[in-house]
This record gives structure tokens, sequence and C-alpha cells, in this order.
């Protein structure tokens, strides 16, 4: 009996259990929609910076919302934390807001495609899982509809992407070149980076793809289209070359004065009214999603001011 008890003595101590607490997530506030008033307005011109390059700090988010693991002690996240999460690490891709021209190096039928597409926020459809989304209308050969958002979970991208065949394919990324902004021969604050995606489903395809958007400054980008067979190296299938439509949208880590806008701290090119206050907005899907909840939108900014 007494070596049973020393035993269990030596034994106890060395066995612990983690705890840490959880918080329900916190439900949005919706408000009543009323008085609201758009309209369109041009975007300000950037002026000059030194080159610098982008760090993004670690974001620890506890437990997300498609089942990531909290560490030991750490408080669950609530959805506007997840959300909020997202939306930070997706800032610096928000040079790709707005409208885009490209055309196809490849040719189709004796010609080279034209590929027009616009690229703004969703911040509706999936409520802690914010994404910036693509349309082309039809009027791409290879992206129909395009859905790029961040997994905490996992730390990467993933990219949903449909075809104009109606074909789903899903893709996860990083940065094979970093984010930098690096001024320009026009005086202004040009940036780069290129976000490479490897194609993870369906995972039975008898061909995988591979997409980079290779960012060339703030009105241009390559939309480099890789894929290959079995276990062969990936090989350059096509490279759409995309001019925006119109002025430069903004970048994401300056201020822009009264012209910010108020939900993703981009360059405000949209002006929206709420009971007799003005507010701006960077693209149609934030419009949008300022429309539908604009209290929950102001309140929000006011928080992160403070």
């Amino acid at each position: 009996m007494r070596w049973f008890l020393v035993t269990c003595l030596g034994i106890f101590p060395m066995l612990g259990c983690g705890g840490g607490e959880s918080s329900t997530p916190a439900s949005d506030a919706v408000s009543e929609n009323t008085g609201v008033d758009v309209v369109e307005a041009p975007a300000d011109a950037q002026h000059a910076e030194p080159k610098k390059k982008l760090t993004l700090a670690p974001l620890n988010m506890g437990r997300d919302s498609v089942g990531g693991s909290a560490e030991p002690g750490a408080k669950t996240a609530s959805a506007e934390d997840r959300m909020n999460a997202v939306i930070e690490r997706l800032k610096p891709l928000q040079v790709l807001l707005g409208g885009w021209r490209g055309t196809t190096r490849r040719e189709f039928d004796g010609f080279k495609a034209v590929d027009q597409h616009e690229w703004v926020w969703d911040l509706q459809s999936e409520r802690e899982n914010p994404a910036l989304v693509m349309s082309s209308g039809g009027k791409s050969p290879y992206v129909d509809e395009a859905r790029l958002t961040w997994r905490n979970e996992f730390k990467d991208f993933q990219l949903t992407v449909t075809s104009p065949e109606d074909e789903k394919r899903v893709f996860v990324g990083q940065f094979s070149k970093p984010v930098e902004d690096v001024a320009g021969d026009d005086g202004k604050l040009q940036r780069t980076f290129a976000l490479t995606f490897v194609q993870t489903e369906p995972a039975d395809a008898k061909e995988q793809f591979q997409y980079t958007f290779n960012q060339q400054e703030n009105n241009r980008y390559l939309m480099e289209i890789s894929k290959k067979r079995g276990k062969a190296a990936f090989r350059r299938f096509d490279t759409v070359s995309t001019q925006r439509d119109g002025t430069s949208f903004a970048l994401s880590d300056s201020d822009y004065g009264e012209k910010t806008c108020i939900i993703s701290a981009g360059l405000g090119t949209i002006s929206v009214s709420y009971k007799g206050q003005t507010y701006w907005v960077c693209c149609s899907g934030c419009k949008a999603a300022f429309e539908e909840e604009p209290e929950r939108w102001i309140k929000r900014a006011a928080e992160n001011k403070e």
C-alpha cells in the first residue's frame, strides 16, 4: 500500500489539463437601412514614397470557424474577430479591386482572346469569411467566377475558380514574390507581388492547374496559367496580360483622409450617405455591405480608430 501511494503521488503532479476560456461569438447588430444615397466620385492620385516591403504580423485568432484548434488557454475568437483577421490578410491584395481588360497570348481560332473581369469585396455571402471575388460575365476564356480568401487555420490563401464550362476548381496558395510598394517612373507608388495557387480539388483530376497573379504595378497584372499531367512539372499554358479600366484603385496601407473606405480602409471611390453623414467605400461590394448594415460598419470603424 505504501508503494502504491508513493507511486500515485509521483505520477499525479506530472499530469495536467489545459483549460481555456471560450466566448460565444458576438451577434452582429442589424439596423434598418434608411436614407442611403450613392454618388460616384473619381479616385485621388497617389504620391511617391520610398520603396518598402510589407510585413504581415502573425494572427492568433484561437479556434476558427472551420475547425482550427486554439492553443491551450487561448480565448475563442468571436465572429467579428475572425472576419477582421481575414480582411487584414487580404488588404495587401486590394490593388486588384476594379475592372480589368486583358488579352491572352494563346490564339483561339487564329485570334487572341479578350478577357474582361472585375474584382470586388464580398462581405455578405459568408459573414465570417470575407473574400475578394472576381466575375467576368462570360468574357474570360478561363475564369467565369473566382473567390479569393484567407484561411487562418492553415495560414494560406484559398482560391475557388469556376470555369466557363461550369467546372469548379479549388486552389491553395502563398506569395511566391512578397508584396512591395515601389516608386514608379510616374512618381506614384506601384504595388508588386506574385501570388501562386496550386489546385487541390478535384483530387482525381487528370490535369492539375496552377494560377499565379503576378502584379506588375497598380494598373497592370499578369494572370499566368500553368498545368501538368501526373507527376510531370508544371508548364506554362497561357498568360493573360491585363490592364486596369479607368483610374487606379488605392493601396491598402496609406492614409486617404476622408476618402478612406469605411470597411476596407482602402481608397474610397464611391460616397454613400447615412442619416445625413457622408462616408466612403472602395468598391461595389463594400457599398452593398454598407447599404445592408450601415450602423454595423460605422460602429466597427469607430472601434478600429480607438
